[in-house]
This record gives structure tokens, sequence and C-alpha cells, in this order.
């Protein structure tokens, strides 16, 4: 894997004060970054989240998702805890990249669902690579993660790399009247767990 580190940094943040560390993927040439507060590293289960890049939610405010809302949730629930890592991917639009989101975001306008519109700009439905993830946690030195996350497939993709998964929590917050289809679709056709575990419960893998 080619993704090494850079540097990190103090970042005050309304939550609290994290560890900003940079990380660069030198065959694509992607910039990613890891956001933890307190001691990550003694081996007991992190508090985390793996947050693919949404610049339309977490930077612009955009209701078509619930983006923005499940970022600023995870940065509370860590700071609250004074402990965990949050792994800011840049994967925008599952893997397509920001002007094919705003092509995906015109299709929708004319019918299509989140699934279908990625299909018909000739992507998959998901596209994001997890592997990443894998040499930035063995710098931090994260072995086990109580991860916050509605997706089977990053809990499957981090246990495949030998992360264990100590919990799963769910995150559901934002929903809205402009993202109740796209959460619908996430959850019909791309397996999201937006059931009755949004009620505040945690499900042990």
């Amino acid at each position: 894997m080619s993704v090494v580190f850079v540097a990190a940094s103090k970042l005050p943040t309304p939550f609290g004060e994290f560890v900003m560390h940079g990380f660069l993927d030198e065959e694509t040439g992607k910039e990613h970054v890891a956001l933890t507060m307190g001691d990550i590293s003694d081996g007991a289960p992190v508090l985390g989240r793996l947050h693919s890049e949404c610049l339309t939610g977490d930077a612009l405010f955009s209701l078509r998702c619930d983006c923005g809302s499940q970022l600023e949730a995870a940065l509370r629930a860590i700071a609250d805890e004074g402990r965990g890592v949050l792994l800011y991917l840049r994967q925008e639009g599952r893997g397509i990249g920001l002007l094919n989101k705003i092509r995906a975001y015109e299709l929708q306008d004319g019918g299509a669902d989140t699934v279908e519109a990625n299909v018909r700009l000739g992507f998959g439905a998901d596209q994001r690579d997890y592997a990443i993830c894998l040499p930035m946690l063995e710098h931090l030195g994260v072995s086990a993660i109580r991860l916050m996350t509605n997706n089977p497939r990053k809990v499957k993709a981090l246990e495949g790399f030998g992360i264990r998964i100590a919990e799963r929590r769910p995150l559901q917050t934002g929903l809205n009247p402009h993202n109740e289809r796209y959460l619908a679709t996430k959850a019909g056709k791309l397996g999201h767990l937006l059931g009755s575990l949004h009620q505040g419960e945690v499900e042990k893998p």
C-alpha cells in the first residue's frame, strides 16, 4: 500500500481539540486525514468512523444526503468520550469524484435514484476502496474499533484487513424531506442498516 504519513498538527474545533494527521496516497496523489483525540494506541477498542469526503454535505450544508450531519455527530461523540479517531477519506461521491457526483445529481433531478444515476454514468454503485484505511490505522496504533456506521461493507472491509470490530454503532442523523429517497435507496440497494437500530440501540457484531 502506498499510503504514507506526512505530518500532524493540533486542530481546535467547536467540539474540542483534535490532532490532525495527514497521509498521502502516493499511487493516486490523494490526501487523506485522520482526526484523533486522546490516547488511541493503548490497545483498547477505539470509538471511530470512516467518513468519505462529501463536499456538498460536509462543507456546503446540502440536505440531499446525511453526510454532514454524520460527520458532526461522529466528531461530537468522539469529543464527548474524550478518545477516538475519524478517518476522513477523499472518496467523493462514493468514489466517482465531485464533477461526476454533480452529473449524478442532475440525473437524480430527472427521477433516477442514487444507485441508478451512478450506473447510468458507467460507475459501480459504490466504488470506495477501504484498503487505504489499514496503513493509516497501523500508523496510529489502532487494532480494534467501536465503529460508528450504518454500512456493513465498512465492517467487513476492516475485518478483512485484520482490524477487530468490537462494536458497531448506528449513526443516523440528518433525516429530512430532501434525503428520504436517498436514505431509502441506501437501505434497499446498498444494504445500509437503517431500521430500528437507529432508535438508540447498539449492535454487537
